[in-house]
C-alpha cells in the first residue's frame, strides 16, 4: 500500500500519476504569494499547468513524470513553498524582478483606463497587473478613471496587457492629452445618453405588455422581440466583461448582473415553449438594464463632479501662445513652446508655460495653485506660472519650462499620484470585495434551492435568486474609500494643499504631535544683516567683500543674506574656490590667499575656532531672536554677522489653532537657544529643541514614535529632507529646497504654514466620509440580502436599488467640496 509522505510547509490532499493537489497554509488569503509561487513553478521544466486558489490555500499542479518524477516535484514545493512563506511582506515583491532588472530601470507610469463599469472593474485589472511578473506594484482607481504601475514593462507593454482585459488605455503624460481625454469623456457621456434615450424606447413596449399580465402567445413573443435587443445590444459590455471575467476565473458586479439577466431571459423564453405563461420575467430582465445602466450614468454625472478640481487645474492651461520672434507676433500651438521663447501676455489671458517677466507690469491670478485669492504684481524678474491669469497689463515673458516640466504640471501630477494610491482601509475594503461576489453567486444558489425545497414554484425560486444577485453591491463597497479621497485630494488641492501621496491622507488623521522647523518655515525665509561685529584688522567692507564671495556658490538664505547686503553697499565680489557646504551648519571656501569658514557657532567649535572674542556680543545678539553666523579667516576668528528672518505673519494663529484642536507642537531648529526661545515665545511653542544637525533632528522624529507619538514635521530645507521623509506625515513648503520638496508628503503652496491645520482637518472629514460610505454600504447589503433572500424585493426594484446604492456613495463624498477646511476644536486627544 502506498503511503502519503507528510511535508512540513504543505498537506497533499489528492494525487495521481500526472496531478497532484496540495493546501499550503502560508498562501491562504495571500495573492501575492500565490502569484510569485505560480511564477516560479511555470518556470519549472515538467510542469504543465498551475492552478491556485488563495482563498482556501488550495494548490493544483499538472506535471509530466518522466520529466519531473513526482517525488522530485514534492521536495520542490516543499522548498519553494518554504521560501515564499518565510519571506517578508516589503521583499515579496522584489522576489518578481530579481537578478532580472537593474534599478534605474524601474518605470512608474500614470495611464488613464477607459471601459470600466463599476469598482470590480478596477479591481479586476489592478488584480491582472500584479500577476505580472515585471510589475512591482500597481493601482487602479475606477473614479478618477487611472492607473498607477511601477515596474519594469514599457508603457506599450502595459496598454497590450490592459486591452487583453478589455479596456482602454490613454497616455495622460501632458495636460493637452488629459484635456483631450476629458473630451472625450464627455463624448461617452452624450453617447450613453442617447443609449438610455432608445433603451427607453426599446424598453416601454415590454414594460407596456408585461403590465398587460397577458398569457396571449403573441403578445409575450413581442414582448420577447423587443426585448431581445435590450438585453443583447444594449446589455452587450455586460455580458461581454462578465465573460472575460470568467475566463480569468474571477467574478465582479457584471457577473451579477449578467446571471440575473441571463435567469431571468432564458428561464423566460423557454417557458414560451412549455407553455407555462405566468413565469415569464421579460420585463424584469429589460427593467435590470434600464436600472444598471441608468444608475452608471447617474454615477458618471457624480463622477464627473468629483473630478472638477483636476478638470479645472488642466484646464487652466491655454490651448494657444503668442510668440515674439524678430518684433513678429506669432500665434502657436502651447505645446509648441520652449524654454527661452519670448511669449506675450495680453490682459486677461492666460498665461501658457513657467517663466520670468522681462518688460511689463500686471497683476496676475495665482488663485488656482497657490489658494491665495489676493492677485500678485508681477514685473521684470518676477516669475510667473502656467495656467494663471493676466490682469490688466501687458507682460513679455521669457519662458523657462513649458508642457510637462511646468509647475503646474507638476502638480496635477501629485494629484494623479495621489488619487491613484490605495490607502491601508482601501486594501481591506478590496480584500472584502474579492470574495464578496463568489459569496453572493453561492447565497443566490442556496436561495434557489431554498424556495425550491419549501415548495415553491420554479418560477419564484428564479425570481429570488436573481434579486440576491443584483440587490448585492460590491460597486458601492469599491466606491467608498476611492470617491472620498478623490474629493479630499480634489479639495486640498483647491486650497493650495498638493498631496504627493494619497496615504497621508490616513496618516494625518493620526497626528498628535506637529513639528515645526524654524528658519524658512516659522520664519519667512528672506533673511537681512542687521549687524557686523569685526574683531579682525580688516575693514568692514573687506570682511563683507570675503563673506558674500565665499557664500556667492551655496543656496542658503543665509548666505543669499550676506549676498544681498554686499550688493547693496555695492561691495563687489572676488572669485572663489574649493567651495563646500555642509547643511545646516556651514560652509568652506577659498577665496583669494584666504581660507574661509562661515557658519554655526557649533560648527565653528568643531573646527576647533576660538570664538571667545565674539561671544558677549552673541549673547546680547541672540537675545534679540537674531540668527548668527560666525567668519573665520585662516583658522582664526575674524567677525560676526546678525540676520534677522521676519516670522510669519500668521504663525501664532497656526500655532493656536493646533492647540485648541490638543495637537502637541514642538520646533527644532540648527540655530542656538537663544535665537530660537524668542521666535518660539513669539508664535506660541512651549517645546524647543536647539543646535539641531540634520541626524538630530531624525533621531529627535524616531524617538517621538518610538514613544508611540504620531508625528507631523514641516519644514523646507535640505537639512530637514531625513527628518521628513521619518515622520508619519511630512509637509514642505513650495519655496523650499527641492530635496525637501521631494521628501514631503503634503505641498505647502504659496509657503502658507496656515494650511497645516487644514491640511490635516482635510484628512479628519476625508476618513470621516470614507466611514460613513463604508458603513451605508456594508449596511445597505446587511438589510437588502436578506429581504431579496425572503422573496420581499423582485428584480427590477432590487437592481434599482442596487444603481442608487452606488451614486449615493459618490454624493455623499461629494459634501467635502463644502467643507471649510478649519480644523475642529473636538478632535480627540489621540487617534
Amino acid at each position: 500500500m502506498h503511503q502519503t509522505p507528510e511535508f512540513k510547509y504543505f498537506t497533499l490532499a489528492h494525487r495521481t500519476k500526472r496531478r497532484v493537489r496540495l493546501i499550503a497554509p502560508s498562501l491562504r488569503k495571500d495573492l501575492e504569494r500565490a502569484y510569485i509561487l505560480e511564477m516560479l513553478l511555470h518556470k519549472r521544466q515538467g510542469i504543465e499547468a498551475v492552478k491556485i486558489v488563495p482563498a482556501i490555500a488550495s494548490v493544483t499542479i499538472h506535471f509530466d513524470p518522466e520529466c519531473l518524477p513526482v517525488e522530485n516535484l514534492l521536495l520542490l514545493l516543499e522548498t519553494v513553498i518554504r521560501n515564499i512563506g518565510l519571506k517578508p511582506r516589503q521583499t515579496i515583491n522584489a522576489i518578481k524582478y530579481k537578478n532580472t532588472h537593474s534599478v534605474e530601470k524601474l518605470q512608474d507610469f500614470i495611464i488613464g483606463i477607459g471601459g470600466m463599469s463599476c469598482a470590480s472593474c478596477a479591481l479586476f485589472l489592478e488584480m491582472m497587473l500584479q500577476r505580472e511578473p515585471d510589475v512591482t506594484k500597481a493601482a487602479v482607481n475606477y473614479v478618477s478613471e487611472t492607473a498607477r504601475v511601477k515596474g519594469f514593462l514599457s508603457k506599450e507593454a502595459l496598454f497590450k496587457i490592459i486591452c487583453s482585459n478589455g479596456y482602454q488605455p490613454f497616455s495622460i503624460d501632458s495636460l493637452t492629452e488629459r484635456k483631450l481625454l476629458f473630451e472625450l469623456d464627455g463624448k461617452h457621456l452624450l453617447t450613453a445618453k442617447r443609449q438610455l434615450v432608445m433603451l427607453g424606447l426599446l424598453s416601454l413596449p415590454v414594460t407596456l405588455l408585461g403590465l398587460l399580465q397577458s398569457k396571449s402567445l403573441p403578445l409575450l413573443l413581442l414582448q420577447a422581440l423587443f426585448a431581445t435587443p435590450v438585453v443583447f445590444w444594449e446589455g452587450r459590455d455586460i455580458f461581454k466583461k462578465a465573460v472575460n471575467q470568467a475566463k480569468q476565473g474571477s467574478a465582479n458586479m457584471d457577473s451579477l448582473i449578467a446571471l440575473g439577466v441571463g435567469a431571468a431571459y432564458t428561464y423566460s423564453f423557454a417557458s414560451l415553449f412549455r407553455g407555462s405563461a405566468r413565469h415569464v420575467y421579460f420585463n424584469a430582465a429589460t427593467g435590470i438594464i434600464d436600472f444598471v445602466l441608468l444608475g452608471r450614468f447617474l454615477e458618471e454625472l457624480a463622477k464627473r463632479k468629483v473630478l472638477n478640481d483636476i478638470r479645472k487645474l488642466v484646464n487652466l492651461e491655454p490651448r494657444e501662445a503668442t510668440l515674439l520672434r524678430d518684433g513678429e507676433e506669432i500665434k502657436i500651438s502651447a505645446d509648441r513652446i520652449k524654454a527661452d521663447d519670448i511669449l506675450l501676455i495680453r490682459p486677461g489671458e492666460k498665461i501658457p508655460a513657467d517663466g520670468v517677466v522681462i518688460k511689463g507690469l500686471s497683476s496676475v491670478d495665482e488663485s488656482m495653485i497657490t489658494g491665495s485669492s489676493t492677485p500678485g504684481i508681477k514685473e521684470s524678474g518676477h516669475k510667473v506660472y502656467d495656467g494663471c491669469i493676466n490682469g490688466g497689463g501687458e507682460l513679455h515673458i521669457r519662458a523657462t519650462a513649458a508642457g510637462k516640466d511646468t509647475v503646474l504640471a507638476g502638480l496635477i501630477h501629485m494629484v494623479d499620484e495621489a488619487q491613484a494610491s490605495k490607502l491601508k482601509i482601501q486594501k481591506t475594503v478590496d480584500a472584502l470585495s474579492s470574495v464578496f461576489v463568489p459569496s453572493v453567486i453561492v447565497l443566490s444558489g442556496a436561495t434557489f434551492g431554498g424556495w425550491l425545497l419549501a415548495g415553491a414554484r420554479m418560477g419564484h425560486a428564479v425570481a429570488n435568486a436573481i434579486a440576491v444577485l443584483l440587490i448585492s453591491c460590491p460597486s458601492a463597497l469599491g466606491l467608498a474609500t476611492p470617491a472620498a479621497t478623490m474629493a479630499g485630494t480634489g479639495h486640498a488641492a483647491r486650497r493650495g494643499i498638493y498631496i504627493h501621496n494619497g496615504e497621508a491622507l490616513e496618516r494625518a488623521a493620526a497626528v498628535d504631535i506637529v513639528v515645526f522647523d524654524k528658519t524658512g518655515t516659522i520664519t519667512e525665509g528672506h533673511a537681512s544683516v542687521t549687524d557686523l561685529f569685526n574683531i579682525s584688522q580688516m575693514d568692514d567692507e573687506s570682511i563683507i567683500q570675503l563673506a558674500a564671495s565665499a557664500e556667492f556658490n551655496s543656496g542658503h538664505y543665509l548666505g543669499q543674506a550676506l549676498l544681498r547686503y554686499a550688493k547693496l553697499r555695492g561691495i563687489s565680489r572676488l572669485e572663489s574656490d574649493r567651495f563646500h557646504g555642509f547643511p545646516d551648519l556651514g560652509i568652506r571656501a577659498d577665496v583669494g590667499p584666504y581660507k574661509l569658514l562661515l557658519g554655526s557657532e557649533s560648527w565653528l567649535l568643531e573646527q576647533q575656532i576660538d570664538l571667545a572674542a565674539l561671544q558677549p556680543t552673541a549673547k546680547n545678539l541672540a537675545e534679540q531672536g537674531k540668527t548668527l553666523i560666525y567668519l573665520a579667516i585662516d583658522h582664526n576668528a575674524a567677525a560676526l554677522f546678525a540676520v534677522s528672518d521676519q516670522v510669519r505673519s500668521n504663525a501664532g494663529a497656526v500655532i493656536k489653532q493646533l492647540h485648541d484642536s490638543r495637537l502637541e507642537t514642538m520646533m527644532i531648529t540648527g540655530d542656538t537657544e537663544e535665537a530660537a526661545w524668542p521666535i518660539a515665545g513669539q508664535v506660541g511653542i512651549k517645546t524647543v529643541i536647539a543646535r539641531a544637525d540634520p541626524a538630530k533632528k531624525l533621531l529627535i522624529i524616531r524617538s517621538l514614535q518610538k514613544q508611540g507619538r504620531r508625528v507631523a514635521m514641516i519644514g523646507d530645507g535640505i537639512n530637514d529632507a531625513p527628518a521628513l521623509a521619518a515622520a508619519d506625515l511630512s509637509m514642505a513648503i513650495d519655496k523650499g529646497a527641492g530635496t525637501a520638496i521631494h521628501a514631503a508628503d503634503l505641498i505647502l503652496v504659496n509657503a502658507d504654514i496656515g494650511k497645516v491645520a487644514e491640511a490635516i482637518e482635510i484628512s479628519h472629514q476625508t476618513l470621516r466620509i470614507i466611514k460613513q460610505n463604508l458603513f451605508w454600504a456594508f449596511g445597505y447589503n446587511a438589510i437588502a440580502i436578506p429581504f431579496a433572500a425572503a422573496g420581499k424585493l423582485n428584480p427590477a426594484i432590487a437592481s434599482a436599488a442596487m444603481a442608487l446604492s452606488s451614486v449615493s456613495v459618490i454624493i455623499n463624498s461629494l459634501r467635502l467640496n463644502r467643507s471649510s477646511g478649519v480644523l475642529k476644536k473636538t478632535m480627540p486627544e489621540k487617534l
